[in-house]
C-alpha cells in the first residue's frame, strides 16, 4: 500500500473523493481545453448527485477549471472567483446507468467556441480517473506525464508516433489506442516517463493523420 493511500493527499477539504480527486478532474479538463473556459455545465452523478453542494465537490470542479490545485485556499472562494472572471457555470445531476457512483460529466467551451466534455471519476484518495473524451471511451488518471494523440485510424499513425518519442529518448510506460469505429477518428493515448519539451509535441503534431496533440503533465 502507497503511504499516500494512508495519510491521503495534501489538500483543502472536506474529502479527499468529493473534493481533491474533482479538482484534479477539472484541472485535466481546463488542459484538454487548453484555454480558461467561458462557460461550464457540470452534471453529477450518484452519490455526488446528492452531496457535492454540501461536500463542496461544486466548488472542488470549478476551482479545478481555473487551474488551482487540490491544495489551493483559494478553492473555498472558487465560485466567486470564477463569476468575478466572468465564467459561467451551471451544476445539475444527472444519471449514468452502470457508472461510479463519484462520476461527474463536465461540458465546457472557451472564448474562442472550442469545447469539450469529459467524464471523470473520483476514485477516493484525491486520486482520479477520466473515462470519456468528447464521446469517445478513454482511461487514464493522470499519474503518469500523458500524451493524448487525436488521430485518424489509419494503419502506420501509431509506429510513425512511437519512432518519435524514440528519437527524442522518451520512454512509454504504456499506451491504448480508443475508437468510436473503424477508420474514423481515434484517439492514443500514450503514458511517458518524465516530461516531454514543447519542441517534441510541436513535432508530433506535424505528423500524417495527427490531427491534435495535448500533452498532460503528471497530475
Amino acid at each position: 500500500m502507497n503511504i499516500f493511500d494512508i495519510i491521503g493527499p495534501v489538500m483543502v477539504g472536506p474529502s479527499s473523493s468529493h473534493t481533491a480527486g474533482v479538482v484534479r478532474i477539472g484541472n485535466v479538463a481546463r488542459r484538454i481545453l487548453n484555454a480558461r473556459p467561458k462557460k461550464a455545465l457540470i452534471r453529477f452523478h450518484g452519490s455526488f448527485a446528492s452531496t457535492y453542494s454540501g461536500h463542496g465537490s461544486d466548488r472542488a470542479v470549478i476551482a479545478g477549471l481555473l487551474g488551482f490545485r487540490p491544495d489551493d485556499e483559494r478553492i473555498r472562494d472558487s465560485l466567486k472567483i470564477a463569476a468575478e472572471n466572468g465564467m459561467e457555470f451551471e451544476f445539475a445531476t444527472v444519471n449514468i446507468p452502470g457508472a461510479h457512483p463519484n462520476t461527474l460529466v463536465i461540458e465546457i467551451e472557451a472564448e474562442d467556441g472550442a469545447a469539450l466534455e469529459l467524464t471523470g471519476v473520483s476514485t477516493g484518495g484525491g486520486n482520479m480517473l477520466i473515462t470519456s473524451i468528447n464521446g469517445t471511451d478513454v482511461h487514464f488518471d493522470g499519474l503518469y506525464t500523458t500524451l493524448l494523440i487525436e488521430h485518424k485510424d489509419v494503419p502506420g499513425v501509431i509506429s510513425v508516433v512511437t519512432s518519435v518519442l524514440n528519437v527524442e529518448g522518451i520512454n512509454i510506460a504504456g499506451m491504448n489506442v480508443f475508437r468510436k469505429r473503424k477508420y474514423g477518428g481515434a484517439t492514443m493515448i500514450i503514458l511517458i516517463d518524465g516530461e516531454l519539451d514543447e519542441h517534441s509535441v510541436r513535432s508530433l503534431e506535424t505528423l500524417p493523420h495527427v490531427t491534435r496533440v495535448t500533452l498532460i503533465s503528471k497530475n
